[in-house]
């Protein structure tokens, strides 16, 4: 006997919705809020109102599962040396069209074809390898964040830590439930200016980004920015300082600024960032007051490396993920001139970066 839609495993009423009159509901997973009517799905396709109830298609549907070290996210202050177990699902609520993971990302969820995983058989393949913490990337892990709520708490009582690499878009009511089931680390991308986000990705808008940002770093959870430069869209002076301002009034000096390189992908075949612009808004970034900038996707490049900002000396020296060189303090400090240096979790020595399928 063919299943009812709502008895496959990886499908569950959802947390964060309303119902509305005429058995439609309002998602309040993400900022887009959608309205969405009987029998239809949300904007990202992996909600869906069956008979007036709205519900995650994408309960414990894990569309990849991997061992990776916590600096390919990128996070640099967060639990440096350690790796993840790293998930996602499918689909996206953004439109990209230079995705790395479109694969993932523009692939709708197939509950009759989906394989469930539980949150307590996660955590036991995180403890197997060694994993310091779990972490939801790939594509957007706000997608997951039903499922997820119960990982972070499971993951919380065996020790793990528990992070998102998001773009940021989820409302303030899906933020709190998050970080009350244990998440303690956040990694934003900023994808360029107002207008970038607008043309885009469908009308999505930034100020509410960096809301979450600001909303998510004032809670206590550890927040790294990345901002992605795209050739020809968001490689400009003025993108970069519109951004680097944002980020001193949001989320404050010393949270971390990553300015990575873009490659090719999906739907766009311009040519990779210079590394010259890479450079530049390293340096507007250093001007202007940010403690901690980076460059990304460059391996080798110098400012991949952590320095002190009040003497530059050379603390976290990095290569292709892998720390080379730790130099902090036990107590978070610079050796040489003692300034704090702001790190969550404790640096982990392991023999090198390494990525298990």
């Amino acid at each position: 006997m063919r299943k009812s839609f709502v008895d496959y495993p990886t499908v569950h009423e959802a947390l964060l919705y309303k119902r509305m009159p005429e058995k439609k509901v309002e998602c309040g997973l993400c900022e887009r809020r959608c309205l969405i009517e009987n029998g239809k799905k949300g904007h990202c396709k992996t909600r869906k109102n069956i008979d007036g109830k709205l519900y995650t298609l994408v309960y414990g549907d894990i569309s990849a599962i991997e061992s990776r070290p916590i600096e390919v996210k990128p996070f640099f202050h967060y639990w440096p040396g350690s790796t993840a177990l790293t998930l996602s699902t499918w689909s996206c609520n953004f439109d990209c069209p230079w995705c790395q993971n479109f694969h993932l990302s523009k692939s709708e969820p197939n509950p009759a074809a989906a394989r469930f995983h539980s949150f307590d058989s996660i955590v036991d393949i995180s403890m197997r390898r060694n994993d310091e913490g779990v972490c939801i990337s790939f594509q957007e892990p706000t997608l997951l964040s039903d499922w997820a709520t119960s990982l972070f708490k499971a993951a919380r009582r065996k020790g793990l830590y528990s992070c998102f690499v998001s773009n940021g878009y989820m409302t303030s009511e899906a933020l709190q439930l998050l970080k009350n089931s244990g998440m303690d680390g956040l990694k934003i991308d900023i994808k360029g200016d107002s207008e970038t986000y607008r043309k885009y990705c469908c009308d999505v808008e930034l100020e509410k980004v960096w809301k979450n940002a600001r909303e998510a770093k004032k809670s206590g959870i550890h927040v790294e920015v990345v901002n992605l430069l795209i050739n020809g869209v968001s490689d400009t002076e003025s993108c970069v300082e519109e951004t680097v301002e944002h980020h001193l009034r949001d989320v404050g000096p010393d949270t971390p600024l990553h300015f990575v390189r873009y490659y090719p992908a999906y739907k766009f075949d311009r040519p990779p960032t210079k590394i010259r612009m890479l450079e530049r808004a390293y340096q507007i970034a250093k001007k202007s007051g940010v403690h901690y900038p980076y460059i990304g996707n460059v391996p080798g490049h110098k400012y991949e490396s952590t320095y002190c900002r009040n003497c530059g000396e050379k603390l976290v020296q990095r290569s292709a993920y892998s720390i080379r060189k730790y130099n902090v303090t036990q107590n978070k400090k610079c050796p040489k001139c003692n300034t704090r240096i702001p790190i969550r979790g404790e640096y982990i020595k392991k023999p090198r970066a390494f990525f298990v399928a």
